[in-house]
């Protein structure tokens, strides 16, 4: 008699561990985030608020996307400011020099994909070295080439069609907005339900033995460089739109604060575990928080320092719930074998 067998990967549902995700205290967060707000100005809660403060720190939000998939690898990208700046400053010059403004967005798109790619490559060709040092090396090249055509001077006088992008709406909808919806959509399909995906987080949790399992480890790095270097692209139209122009400066410290923002979002610096939902969602708390702290006139450093305190609460809570988890999953005669050993050791 011929016994057919199935394997189930999937979980079954359990509404405790629905509602355990890191994503609900986010939700909360936000939410304690809004009445605060709202206590702080009685002009806060209303719909050109929700519409309109998202457009001054949405064009961080394009990094935060890739980001969260490079450090899902168990890698860091520290250069993508530095990209920013190369490929607005590239832009800028190439318009005021005589190039078609449509010639020099898409120029600008080009600069910031290739300065990605040269991540990429790096990473792969040098794989004694980590991703910090290769991105640190770039950081500081490519935001060197910018001063070394700008010097320290600003560039612009963009058409006026150009603002739109930064500052337009279609239906009363900021442009910024919706692509960025699209991007967020796009970002979370080729996450979450591509074998791509899928190789982003196998290699995250174990990139020897995705190495070895068939995975070019080396093809889905440079993708990922490629797409964070796009984005970067991306980043610099918006910003120079709003801006009306540029400097070899702008997005400083940009690195920092999407870094937060995915890590605050719950994706692990370890790599291998985070979604996508929970960067966005603390991109908005971030936005959000700092536009609160403006109304009653609190400095940025304050900003810093609250931002810094979530962040560690954040890394204390993850590691306790992922490592809980391992616990748990650990057959019995493991952890038999655990206590004895740590048994042995006492004296």
């Amino acid at each position: 008699m011929k016994v057919e067998r199935s394997i189930r990967m999937e979980r079954a549902w359990s509404w405790k561990r629905f509602f355990l995700q890191w994503e609900w205290l986010l939700v909360l967060i936000f939410i304690a985030i809004m009445v605060i707000n709202s206590g702080i100005s009685s002009y806060f809660f209303s719909v050109d608020t929700f519409v309109n403060t998202p457009m001054t720190f949405l064009d961080k939000a394009f990094l935060v996307l890739p980001m969260t998939m490079v450090i899902i690898l168990g890698n860091i990208d520290i250069s993508v400011a530095s990209t920013v700046a190369l490929s607005a400053v590239i832009m800028a010059v190439t318009f005021n020099a005589g190039l078609p403004m449509p010639l020099a967005i898409l120029l600008c798109l080009v600069v910031a994909t290739t300065c990605g790619l040269i991540n990429g490559l790096l990473m792969t060709k040098f794989k004694e070295l980590s991703s910090v040092i290769v991105t640190l090396a770039t950081m500081i090249i490519f935001r060197g080439i910018a001063y070394v055509i700008l010097e320290d001077q600003a560039s612009g006088k963009f058409p006026t069609w150009y603002s739109a992008l930064g500052w337009g709406s279609v239906g009363g909808v900021p442009i910024m907005v919706i692509v960025f919806a699209i991007c967020a959509v796009a970002f979370g399909i080729l996450l979450h339900k591509t074998s791509f995906g899928r190789k982003i987080y196998g290699m995250g949790s174990n990139l020897t033995a995705s190495r070895y399992s068939g995975i070019k480890t080396d093809s889905v790095i440079i993708v990922v460089s490629v797409l964070t270097g796009l984005m970067a692209g991306f980043t610099a139209l918006f910003l120079t739109s709003r801006m009306g122009s540029t400097r070899p400066n702008v997005a400083q410290g940009y690195e920092l604060e999407v870094i937060a923002m995915v890590v605050l979002g719950g994706v692990s610096t370890s790599g291998g575990k985070g979604r996508i939902g929970g960067p966005i969602l603390a991109v908005f708390i971030i936005g959000f928080l700092n536009y609160g702290l403006g109304l009653i006139n609190i400095s940025a450093q304050v900003l810093l320092i609250i931002v810094g305190l979530l962040l560690i609460l954040s890394v204390l809570i993850l590691n306790v719930r992922f490592r809980g988890r391992y616990q748990r999953s650990l057959p019995a005669s493991a952890t038999v074998a655990a206590e004895e050993q740590s048994n042995d050791k006492t004296p």
